[in-house]
């Protein structure tokens, strides 16, 4: 373990054994300590959604296929342009130095090791170029929490640019943070300064609650902003945050080259729907234009397929790595992918799809 302002690292490394995904929030709870646990798996309100979001891959169901004629499913896949080898992404998420001494780098690690996109936040524990040089090379978007202050959108954009970042993920969903009991219960605060906001603000988050942090923010967001940030970073922009057919068209019309269908894992409007339960209208209304990245509640291989199915191109979640990353550092993130993977080549034998792309076209029954 080390130790930072008081506050307690995990600095394991090794391969861990996983039965399923849900089993690591659990083993992970006894070595991250309580606010910092609590600032990871917790929602908003009383979490309703946060659970609404797993709950909802039940309301449909995978017809199973026979006599389909194959073997070996293969995962690889391609969004941009970009091969990868599982559709399987980080989603870009906060402060993982609060699970981990390495954060985000070993993150970066474990994601690059089994060939998959990795997303890194605004507000992550290591700067942009230190997760980017621990990914070696291999692919990632850099997530941008738009501030009121555009000089500081622009330096975090150049640096994220030079980095090697192949896309600029905006947040459209966080103008300000959702009413998160657990942090509220625990007065967390970050122990851990926030890389980004050391070296490119006058703050670092240190000793400040997350809602201290979203102030500085900007509370209005536009369709305009999406093509000040092409130009400066001349990098496409995914628009996060998406819950309805309507912003997706929104957001085309401004310029989005990928919409990503997200509700923040719960952790903003409770009472709002299920991220599963609006991707199919969503991807409707897109209609293929611009690639669709999923995330939210995902914790199963039949989750994967049922989103992809359902029309994403990739399909993103954090909460599980990060667990991961506490559990076994850089190989603890691997793990949890390479399990899921195995899951989700189980589900392809069975409903007869040898591709992501027969994934995609895969027949579902609505509830």
């Amino acid at each position: 373990m080390t130790e930072i302002n008081g506050y307690i690292q995990s600095d394991r490394e090794g391969k861990i054994d996983v039965l399923n995904l849900t089993s690591l929030e659990k083993r992970a709870e006894e070595i991250i300590p309580a606010g910092g646990f609590g600032y990871i798996s917790g929602g908003s309100e009383d979490n309703w959604t946060l659970k609404e979001n797993t709950e909802a891959f039940n309301h449909v169901q995978i017809v199973p296929r026979v006599l389909s004629d194959i073997d070996d499913p293969q995962t690889k896949t391609s969004i941009f342009g970009i091969n990868v080898e599982t559709p399987i992404m980080m989603s870009p998420a906060a402060a993982q130095g609060l699970a981990h001494s390495q954060g985000e780098k070993d993150t970066a690690k474990g994601m690059a090791k089994a060939g998959a996109l990795m997303g890194q936040s605004t507000y992550s524990s290591t700067a942009i170029a230190d997760t980017a040089a621990a990914g070696n090379g291999s692919p990632q978007f850099f997530q941008l929490y738009m501030s009121k202050d555009w000089d500081f959108n622009k330096e975090l954009l150049n640096e994220a640019k030079k980095a090697g970042a192949k896309a600029i993920i905006l947040t459209a969903d966080a103008t300000v943070d959702g009413y998160r009991e657990s942090d509220v219960i625990n007065d967390f605060q970050f122990p851990i300064p926030m890389a980004n906001l050391t070296k490119f603000s006058e703050g670092d988050g240190k000793g400040k609650g997350i809602g201290e942090i979203y102030a500085a923010a900007a509370q209005k967001i536009s369709p305009d902003d999406i093509q000040r940030i092409k130009d400066i970073s001349g990098l496409p922009v995914i628009v996060k945050g998406i819950q309805s057919p309507e912003d997706a068209l929104l957001a085309i019309g401004g310029g989005a080259d990928g919409i990503y269908v997200s509700n923040h894992g719960g952790r903003q409007l409770n009472g709002g729907p299920a991220s599963f339960d609006v991707l199919a209208d969503v991807a409707k209304a897109v209609n293929h234009k611009v690639p669709i990245i999923f995330d939210s509640g995902v914790r199963r291989g039949s989750h994967v397929f049922k989103a992809l199915a359902s029309g994403a191109d990739i399909v993103a979640l954090a909460r599980p790595m990060i667990y991961g990353l506490a559990l076994g550092g850089a190989d603890g993130v691997y793990s949890v992918v390479e399990h899921l993977n195995d899951e989700l080549k189980t589900i392809m034998q069975l409903a007869g799809t040898k591709t992501i792309d027969d994934v995609k076209h895969a027949k579902l029954l609505h509830k």
